[in-house]
């Protein structure tokens, strides 16, 4: 631990598992006060006692404005303030876009572009309060890239980094730094149609010149860059860690085997 983030209060939405709870598990070992919050409670308060002191829980459905309240000032509570976040929760969506349903599309919307606005609006907020803070919000290789068949994913993710971009723009002069990174394939929960799947795994690591798939803990590395003191000038920013799946086309789904 390099106590970097020492007297530093952290929320980080979907907390419990995957990406969310791989950077929670950075940031504490950092020296920051975490809350864990997620639509399952029981899923966030095992998680926060898996890391312990200086790890807490709430309950929180991000596409819920009170919730996304509540979060904050759990968040805040600890330390007196809140000084970073990580916007890690996120759904998917997928089908023919000719045929998506309505309400498939306006869940993804809800939670990945609506719920980070409310994350953002309320944790800026926040971070005015205690004199600065910074944000980093999950996108994806899907914002830049076409995926077919996931297009309403694809939606969400690129209009994230606008919002990204342009909450960036606005409270920089408050000291609030807003970036994102964009993960390529990474095993988690929410990738498993993807990541249990041999034919589209071959063609996603043909896209990579790395050629191997991602670890929750390469993206967390990122995420706690952006969250530290070394990225202090570093705002607006949508950073890939997908290795070098951006250079080349999106995923082919229709080699699924």
């Amino acid at each position: 631990m390099s106590g970097a983030l020492e007297g530093r209060a952290a929320l980080i939405t979907g907390g419990g598992t995957g990406i969310g709870l791989a950077c929670a598990t950075a940031l504490h070992a950092d020296g920051a006060h975490v809350t864990l919050a997620g639509r399952r409670e029981e899923v966030v308060k095992a998680a926060a006692a898996v890391l312990g002191e200086r790890a807490s829980y709430v309950q929180c459905d991000v596409a819920s404005e009170d919730d996304v309240v509540r979060a904050v000032a759990a968040a805040s509570a600890p330390l007196g303030g809140l000084h970073l976040a990580v916007l890690a929760a996120g759904t998917g969506a997928g089908g023919p876009i000719t045929s998506v349903p309505l309400d498939m599309w306006r869940h993804c919307m809800g939670t990945n572009l609506d719920g980070a606005f409310l994350c953002i609006k309320h944790a800026a907020n926040a971070m005015v309060e205690a004199g600065g803070g910074a944000i980093v919000a999950l996108s994806s290789i899907a914002a830049p890239l076409t995926h077919r068949m996931m297009t309403p994913y694809c939606v969400s993710k690129a209009a994230l980094e606008a919002l990204v971009k342009g909450a960036a723009d606005e409270l920089g002069a408050a000291n609030v730094r807003v970036n994102a990174v964009r993960p390529g394939l990474v095993p988690t929960d929410l990738a498993t149609p993807l990541a249990a799947n041999d034919g589209i795994v071959a063609d996603y690591i043909e896209q990579m010149p790395l050629g191997r798939l991602g670890t929750v803990e390469d993206v967390a590395a990122g995420v706690r860059y952006l969250l530290g003191p070394e990225s202090s000038w570093v705002t607006g920013q949508c950073f890939a860690i997908d290795g070098g799946h951006t250079l080349r086309r999106g995923p082919d789904v229709t080699r699924a085997t």
